[in-house]
């Protein structure tokens, strides 16, 4: 059997502000180094999924932005979601779409916007995910142990083992626990969910129409190849909570990689190598002896910085943005007043 990927490449990056804009956002920006974060994704598949069976969802503004920066994959096969209405009902769709161009093929999802610290470690996960999918008939998710006690990532609980295949039944999911919570997961064993899934299109189908009931308004239009309809009848919703949460046909398998979802600008600090008094520097930048962990980026003009410390400093697409580390919540509030 085949094997197909799904990656998921919409939203804005409104926590990039001023690099990110609708235009070009995150996961079309050289984030984690030199390359676009997709064009990262596309390649960290290469010898497991080719770009012939790669599919690329993202919104409709950006298909020219997707094709420019991944030209391997063919155009046919970016998809231009209708609206944004979160992962469930575009990776409905993508499940679709595959199991029309190649019935009975096992399919891969994940996001454009990953930092990845070991490619090779994360095909040998996904490559394990697909092979237990396959081998139990199974929606699969691949996990990571925690590196801190991180409060913005959902974690995932394991259960029982299954089999001799490595991989373990879910007992719960915790979404963005408190930080006391986040500790006690990290110690006990709970794993980061990455949101790394594997599944074969029918079985993950089945189980979309068993639990989404967010979907069930658009099904029928699904299936007569009415994409807008499909879309403009469902709920908005993610794939784990419609999904993954309500089905008892799930495991979890721990992949043995260094992974981050880059959700603002504090994460370039671990993505990036830093320099000696731990700053992170892009552009063309002259900093003082005092700046100490703080990321400063500029795409255009020279920037100098002195004495500040724990700040991010940013000037990008004629805005400057200067606020400390820590604060990325702050950033989106004030993005969506500009």
């Amino acid at each position: 059997m085949s094997t197909w990927a799904a990656i998921l490449a919409g939203g804005s990056g409104t926590r990039f502000w001023p690099l990110s804009t609708p235009e070009r956002p995150k996961q079309l920006l050289p984030l984690a180094g030199e390359r676009p974060l997709l064009a990262q994704a596309v390649q960290r598949l290469t010898g497991l999924v080719p770009p012939d069976r790669v599919l690329i969802l993202t919104g409709p503004y950006l298909v020219e932005q997707v094709a420019k920066a991944v030209p391997e994959v063919p155009r046919s096969q970016i998809l231009a979601e209708p609206r944004a209405a979160s992962t469930a009902p575009a990776l409905a769709w993508a499940a679709l779409e595959i199991a029309r161009r190649d019935p009975g093929a096992d399919m891969l999802s994940l996001h454009a916007d990953w930092a990845v610290g070991d490619d090779v470690a994360f095909r040998a996960a996904a490559a394990k995910a697909v092979d237990v999918a396959r081998a139990h008939d199974l929606l699969v998710t691949v996990g990571v142990k925690p590196s801190r006690d991180e409060t913005g990532y959902g974690y995932i609980v394991p259960g029982a083992r299954l089999g001799r295949s490595g991989a373990r039944k879910v007992r719960r999911f915790v979404e963005k626990p408190s930080p006391a919570r986040a500790k006690v997961l990290r110690k006990s064993g709970a794993l980061w969910n990455t949101g790394l899934f594997a599944w074969s299109t029918t079985r993950f189908l089945d189980e979309a129409r068993a639990h989404a009931v967010e979907l069930r308004a658009g099904w029928g239009a699904l299936q007569d190849g009415d994409v807008a309809r499909f879309f403009a009848a469902v709920t908005p919703v993610a794939v784990d909570v419609a999904v993954l949460e309500r089905t008892t046909r799930l495991a979890v398998l721990a992949g043995n990689f260094r992974w981050d979802d880059i959700g603002s600008w504090d994460a370039l600090l671990r993505i990036r190598k830093p320099d000696a008094r731990g700053n992170v520097v892009v552009g063309n930048v002259t900093l003082g002896d005092d700046v100490r962990r703080s990321v400063i980026w500029t795409d255009d003009e020279h920037l100098a910085v002195t004495g500040v410390s724990d700040t991010v400093v940013v000037r990008a697409n004629g805005h400057t943005l200067v606020i400390p580390t820590g604060q990325a919540e702050r950033l989106k509030a004030l993005v969506q007043r500009l």
